[in-house]
């Protein structure tokens, strides 16, 4: 068990500086990685291009592969298939859709509940409203079909062969997202974090997905957190397979474990609670992400 993380990568983790609080910043967790011996990760951020990050993370730490990546949220322009062509040419390998600023998860988490728990990004939002800076939501379908800017950000993503990533879309929007980018040349896919609430797909629904191509994301914070039961979660990559899910930790809030604990404690508990073999846990942390990251 202790040589399981070799050559693993975790496709989402929130490192600092953010505007945020994180509990590690890049080259802390460019260490670890080393240390751990994981091949490399992803950093995310839901505002800001972090190819440039990965750049210099990697030449200080090149036992790490840092890799970059872009959300399409308002702060890049949203749609905006300019940004997904400067990331790309950049080194961002993964394009996320709007996360914190899509209309679906806005819906979802901005109730008007003065007891509901938000996230800290949510508080932002609320903060910037208070000061009378208004961040708007964003949709990709206008009609029921998608918006030219995103047939053009799709275009891109297939001209430079990186990964799609759904982002917290609602499931209309992913559908429509999915089956055109295939259309169009997309070859690597990602539905983000599959079994969290506000973007939650049944099986039926990810087996639907999974024949376009896409890989199932379930990440640890979610199951961690309480937000679904963990053996749900073991049910639904039992059902979709190891072959079509890669597992990932959505890691970097200030009060949660370093991302390489999380992606062990995940795999330990898949296979010594859900009679996961080790194989299957190094499918999904090694294989798949391996496969989506090349070129």
């Amino acid at each position: 068990m202790s040589n399981i993380l070799k050559g693993a990568y975790d496709l989402h983790v929130h490192s600092g500086p953010d505007i945020m609080p994180r509990k590690f910043d890049d080259l802390e967790m460019a260490e670890r990685i080393k240390e751990s011996g994981m091949a490399g990760y992803v950093l995310k951020s839901h505002y800001f291009n972090t190819a440039q990050r990965g750049y210099l993370v990697n030449k200080v730490t090149p036992e790490c592969n840092c890799i970059g990546a872009i959300a399409l949220n308002q702060s890049v322009g949203g749609i905006n298939s300019i940004a997904v062509e400067m990331a790309a040419r950049s080194g961002a390998k993964i394009v996320w859709f709007p996360t914190t600023d899509s209309e679906n998860e806005i819906s979802h988490v901005m109730t008007g509940d003065p007891n509901k728990k938000l996230p800290y990004w949510a508080k932002i939002v609320k903060d910037l409203k208070d000061e009378n800076i208004e961040i708007p939501t964003i949709t990709i379908l206008k009609d029921g079909k998608l918006t030219d800017d995103t047939i053009k950000v799709i275009d891109t993503i297939a001209k430079y062969n990186i990964i799609l990533a759904t982002g917290h879309l609602s499931h209309e929007e992913t559908f429509a997202l999915v089956e055109e980018a295939q259309k169009r040349g997309v070859k690597k896919i990602i539905i983000t974090h599959v079994d969290f609430p506000t973007t939650y797909y049944s099986v039926e629904d990810q087996k639907k997905l999974a024949e376009f191509g896409a890989y199932m994301e379930h990440c640890y914070v979610t199951w961690k957190s309480g937000k679904v039961d963990f053996a749900e979660t073991a049910r639904q990559i039992r059902e979709l397979t190891p072959d079509k899910v890669i597992l990932a930790t959505d890691l970097g809030q200030s009060n949660n474990v370093y991302p390489d604990e999380g992606l062990l404690e995940f795999a330990e508990r898949l296979i010594n609670e859900e009679g996961f073999t080790e194989a299957d846990i190094r499918k999904m942390i090694v294989e798949n992400p391996s496969k989506l990251l090349a070129e």
